[in-house]
């Protein structure tokens, strides 16, 4: 999970400027073309020029928004709304399940929002070696928003050896139950699935 701007699963966000709005839909333009070759003819056969071209804006615009072709996949909008919904969470809640149920609301967001590229997204992470190499890159930032969000909680710092193992074994945890969801086929309830895997780390790793 990496950044980008997006709204709050709880509440809608402020309202953004013209020229953000026009930098969203030209993402999501590039992003939308990708997927839809991407499937046609597959990853790796997929030269950014013909993205550009199906998405109607030039190449040198591809790697403004997306350096390299692998971030057009692993760019992402979940790590705000992942921010949000943990930050929404009760004060009274223990840090773990806030992050817990945060994680869970997030999730459910975007499987309400965005869930063909969602998709999308999982199987070619799964399907590709380039992409699952780089998508640690993704977990790394994700795992610097947590520990500053569980840090926020517990009053300990972001990096205290307590709270980074936390954060590492939540998103380990989920990146695994993403994996699993391709392997199945895609067709189960993904948000089920998560709560499954969440449950494991909160009776402490027994089986």
């Amino acid at each position: 999970m990496a950044s980008a701007q997006t709204s709050s699963p709880a509440q809608p966000g402020p309202r953004l400027g013209l020229r953000e709005r026009k930098k969203i839909q030209t993402r999501q333009a590039i992003r939308r073309a990708a997927y839809r070759l991407f499937e046609k003819q597959g990853y790796d056969a997929t030269p950014v020029d013909q993205i550009a071209e199906a998405a109607d804006v030039s190449p040198s615009t591809v790697f403004r928004y997306f350096p390299t072709k692998e971030d057009i996949v692993l760019t992402d909008e979940y790590d705000p709304v992942m921010e949000a919904a943990i930050r929404a969470r009760p004060a009274e809640e223990t840090p773990v399940e806030a992050i817990r149920h945060g994680v869970r609301d997030a999730l459910q967001h975007i499987v309400d929002t965005d869930i063909v590229e969602l998709r999308q997204r999982t199987k070619l992470v799964r399907e590709v070696p380039a992409l699952r190499g780089r998508s640690a890159e993704g977990q790394a930032e994700s795992a610097v928003m947590l520990c500053r969000v569980l840090a926020e909680r517990t009053g300990r710092s972001e990096d205290d050896l307590e709270v980074r193992v936390v954060i590492a074994a939540v998103l380990g945890a989920m990146q695994e139950a993403m994996m699993h969801w391709v392997d199945q086929g895609q067709t189960g309830d993904v948000g089920a699935l998560i709560d499954r895997t969440l449950d494991v780390l909160g009776r402490g790793l027994t089986l």
